[in-house]
């Protein structure tokens, strides 16, 4: 089982406009939530994250010429605010969803400072199946 991450993600909420925070892993479960997201819109966006992580990462040829691109972050808005995607390690993505007024570069530096002192706190690994491989 893994661990609960939630207690981590609180300081991004102290941005302005920032409404929720959530830890996901690669394949859409749930790693942490902020205290006020509703377990079942958590458990919805995380299998969401990881759809829209996976497209973003599939479009990485059509931005630019590099051999190898590589996906930093989605960022996606709505008529009613902000949704922000980053990589959080191997296997885990952090999302934010922020009002339209957010401070979009106060929330992606939080984002990125609490991805980099977390570092492999916040790596999914991989899970074993029924038999231990």
């Amino acid at each position: 089982m893994q661990e609960d991450l939630s207690w981590m993600l609180g300081n991004i909420l102290k941005v302005p406009g920032a409404r929720h925070a959530l830890l996901a892993s690669a394949d859409g479960l749930k790693r942490g939530m902020t205290e006020d997201l509703h377990p079942d819109l958590a458990d919805r966006a995380a299998a969401a994250m990881s759809v829209l992580q996976s497209i973003s990462r599939s479009a990485a040829d059509f931005v630019g010429p590099e051999e190898e691109p590589r996906w930093r972050q989605t960022v996606v808005e709505f008529d009613h605010g902000w949704l922000f995607l980053v990589a959080a390690g191997s296997g885990a993505y952090l999302a934010v969803s922020a009002s339209v007024d957010v401070d979009m570069e106060g929330i992606t530096f939080r984002m990125h400072q609490l991805v980099q002192s977390l570092g492999e706190e916040m790596t999914t690994p991989l899970r074993e199946t029924a038999d231990g491989t």
